[in-house]
């Protein structure tokens, strides 16, 4: 069901991923030309990150009609696995962005405490600049998904990804300029405009904007999740590097001082901790050579570094779904640090998180949770 006006409007917000959950929702990779080796390293990683999650809450997994028996069979019993045609497995920023309300607004018709933002979407860049030239299918999984659940949908023309905007579900929103004033996103609108759409549909009164991403995440033009992410209000984790000869190292030090000097939507500082990124880590020619190269999808090259970052992780109910790229000192440093922000979730590392990497993403870019009734 399609909805007039905007969340906001009907009393709806986006609650932080810290907050419950009653689902998880990630697609199933299988195209040659992003994921190498017909993507079987992938699905096996995908397996990793789905039987992790589902520990912790229902998951569901969403497969190609071609896929359907293969991701069935690899998946446990348990997972639900429904047909549904995608271009790419990056439900983050394809699936729907859901929004919540605790009590019925006065001057809203709807009924529903939970519903979804169902964003415009172009391939992170359009035909010039984006990860592939069709994305037709990609454009219906948010609404195929609300389908599914019957739940209320908020239709927007604003081009924006869900690995680019998190919130701490008290009225803050974390995004990047480099991301959101993207040329190749939303030309039309300025950042004044940007920001009215985020709190207009996310329920946000402020807007913290980081100047850029982590270095080398090129393929989503500085998402967000790559880069910092709440851990709970007034308390922000940051990917980070002490080495200054790194190109990270400056926008790091660059986010740093953003968040010292910002005050979230309470008005509290924030207070950040530092999570140090694994590497630097480049694609080999193995690789590389796994992946089918055409025209339709952007290469992936050997010798490109790769954009890997523990702050890409997923929160679920009592869990976190910490990637691991097999660098042995921050892997185990990453568990440490995440652990100890986190006291009451237990710490699941999946190893292997490095073929997600490959393709341009990680463990928080192929999951979507989808929020809790609220009481």
């Amino acid at each position: 069901m399609d909805i007039n006006g905007t969340p906001a409007s009907h009393g709806y917000h986006m609650p932080a991923e810290f907050e419950p959950h009653s689902h998880c929702w990630l697609g199933w990779p299988e195209r040659p030309d992003n994921w190498r080796d017909n993507a079987l390293p992938a699905q096996h990683a995908f397996v990793k990150v789905a039987t992790a999650i589902s520990k912790f809450e229902p998951v569901t997994v969403c497969a190609s009609a071609s896929q359907w028996i293969n991701a069935r069979n690899q998946l446990p019993e348990h997972i639900r696995v429904v047909e549904m045609s995608m271009n790419d497995s990056w439900f983050r920023d394809t699936g729907p962005t859901f929004v919540v309300r605790k009590s019925r607004s006065i001057t809203s018709t709807l009924k529903g405490k939970v519903a979804g933002i169902d964003w415009n979407f172009n391939s992170w860049g359009g035909i010039d600049e984006g990860c592939y030239l069709d994305w037709s299918l990609d454009l219906l999984v948010a609404r195929k998904i609300l389908g599914i659940e019957k739940l209320p949908r908020f239709p927007q023309s604003v081009i924006l990804e869900g690995g680019s905007i998190h919130v701490d579900g008290e009225g803050t929103c974390l995004t990047t300029e480099e991301c959101l004033l993207n040329k190749n996103r939303n030309p039309h609108l300025n950042k004044e405009q940007i920001e009215e759409v985020l709190k207009a549909y996310l329920g946000v009164t402020k807007v913290i904007w980081l100047p850029r991403g982590l270095h080398g995440d090129d393929d989503t033009n500085g998402h967000i999740d790559n880069m910092c992410c709440f851990v709970k209000p007034g308390l922000v984790m940051l990917s980070w590097t002490d080495d200054e000869t790194d190109p990270q190292y400056e926008r790091s030090v660059e986010a740093f001082s953003v968040l010292s000097n910002a005050t979230d939507a309470r008005g509290r500082n924030l207070e950040i901790v530092k999570l140090h990124i694994p590497g630097p880590l480049f694609m080999t020619d193995e690789e590389a050579n796994g992946v089918l190269t055409d025209d339709e999808a952007k290469p992936r090259l050997a010798g490109t570094r790769l954009a890997a970052s523990y702050v890409n992780f997923y929160i679920a109910n009592g869990g976190i779904i910490l990637p691991q790229f097999g660098d042995q000192k921050w892997d185990d440093e990453a568990v440490i640090v995440v652990s100890q922000a986190f006291p009451n979730h237990e710490v699941v590392g999946i190893e292997g998180a490095r073929e997600i990497v490959l393709a341009g993403g990680n463990i928080h870019c192929i999951t979507q949770q989808q929020p809790a009734t609220p009481e």
